[in-house]
């Protein structure tokens, strides 16, 4: 017997609302020193290096509003049956680099939820493809983020 209903299973295609960054030199420079990079170019602020971009569009909350892992709360993502979560996996591809001065609009879709028998029961599968485009609409990065609930 599935544990995904009609109701979550229509769920498949919400977006979370749009949401807009200026990317800074600072900001780079700060991202590039804290994570130990050594190339001139994201040290300096000219270019953000990898993965920059993976809590540019979080939100800012309280530490009460965290969950027991350290997360916000996704607003985006339905009541599921399942609740003790695990990476499944992230697939990141660059378009263009991000540079300071960058108007960034990130945009999260819940593109998929399926189910598979795990060897202690049901597991949920969910994906989300976050979409980051400049603001004359050219694409930057498309990551999509796999999660696994038991």
């Amino acid at each position: 017997m599935s544990v995904l209903t009609p109701d979550l299973l229509a769920s498949i295609g919400r977006k979370g609302p749009p949401r807009t960054e200026v990317v800074t030199r600072r900001d780079i420079r700060k991202y590039a020193i804290a994570s130990g990079q050594r190339q001139r170019r994201f040290l300096d602020g000219d270019e953000a290096p990898p993965l920059y971009h993976v809590a540019l569009f979080w939100d800012v909350v309280e530490r009460e509003e965290l969950t027991p892992d350290g997360v916000s709360i996704d607003g985006l993502l339905p009541k599921f049956p399942l609740t003790r979560a695990m990476a499944g996996g992230l697939e990141i591809q660059y378009h263009d680099p991000i540079r300071p001065g960058d108007v960034l609009t990130g945009t999260r879709t819940l593109t998929d939820i399926y189910e598979k028998q795990g060897r202690s029961g049901p597991l949920i599968f969910y994906e989300v493809v976050l979409e980051i485009v400049r603001d004359d609409g050219e694409p930057v990065v498309t990551e999509k983020t796999t999660r696994i609930l038991r």
